[in-house]
């Protein structure tokens, strides 16, 4: 792969791929983006879950239909605020729009805070996390690789990766779980009870769904029927940006596979980074240690 270009994009102490940000693109989404009350916001750190989650706004959205997801992609459907295509995905387009980002509160549009625009945040254990980004990296022309998956794992921890620390991020976003604008989700969630969470989605957009249409989203969401959709499954990119020969862009889809590669040493340096930096958080996880 050609990696002597520019990767990054750097922004308020925030690393992001230069392929699809600039400093003016993020400026754009925090200074000058008017959020709409009816906007419907899907954040996650990367990796956590992000195309599922647009999958499952797109279809609920359309009560089921999955015409609009086989038909364009989903970048298009659930375009991300901070790139630098956003403005002409999102400017024109009417409400509900559905956006997504991976922007840090602390760089957020300014104007949801004040917005009646709804929110769900996502959120993966982070072990499975440092496993999909290092899969990610390795796929991708535009960002850094690093072989040894110790090496990737010391980038987790200190932040150097793909929109920075997984820990301020998500202690971020935390701070806002009371809103009533905003609801809560893990990806073991969605794991545990896909039909469950996208009922609670529903109530919380104030979208009511008949059972079939309910059934629809849950049977169109899947990991199976995603990894098929060409819409979905970024197959569209060229391979000189994403080489899905190397890793597939949707991989396993479940939970757990971080025991698969980290040994039982980096686990517990990571254990204890984690219950270090998490410890002020009041929420318990599934992946929580004692």
């Amino acid at each position: 792969m050609n990696r002597t270009k520019p990767l990054s994009v750097h922004y308020r102490g925030i690393t992001m791929p230069a392929l699809v940000h600039s400093e003016q693109s993020v400026r754009y989404a925090q200074q000058d983006f008017i959020v709409r009350d009816r906007d419907v916001f899907n954040l996650t750190y990367p990796k956590s879950g992000t195309t599922w989650m647009q999958e499952i706004l797109t279809l609920i959205h359309s009560d089921g239909d999955p015409t609009w997801s086989r038909s364009v992609p989903s970048w298009e459907r659930v375009p991300w605020i901070e790139q630098i295509t956003a403005a002409g995905y999102l400017e024109m387009r009417p409400c509900p729009r559905l956006i997504s980002s991976h922007l840090p509160c602390s760089l957020f549009p300014k104007t949801f805070f004040t917005s009646q625009a709804k929110a769900i945040y996502m959120i993966r254990n982070p072990k499975d996390v440092c496993v999909s980004l290092y899969y990610y990296a390795k796929m991708s022309s535009f960002l850094e690789f690093k072989e040894d998956f110790g090496e990737f794992i010391d980038m987790f921890l200190a932040g150097k990766v793909l929109f920075g620390s997984w820990f301020d991020h998500v202690k971020g976003w935390l701070r806002l779980r009371d809103s009533k604008n905003v609801l809560l989700l893990t990806y073991e969630d969605l794991l545990k009870d896909l039909q469950g969470s996208v009922t609670r989605i529903c109530q919380f957009l104030g979208k009511d769904l008949p059972d079939p249409a309910i059934d629809s989203v849950v049977q169109n969401a899947s990991f199976s029927t995603m990894k098929e959709n060409k819409m979905v499954n970024y197959t569209l990119v060229p391979e000189s940006i994403m080489d899905q020969k190397v890793s597939p862009f949707l991989r396993k889809g479940i939970s757990g596979d971080w025991k698969n590669h980290f040994t039982p040493e980096q686990s517990a340096q990571f254990d204890q980074f984690y219950q270090e930096q998490m410890r002020e958080v009041d929420v318990k996880f599934s992946w929580d240690t004692s």
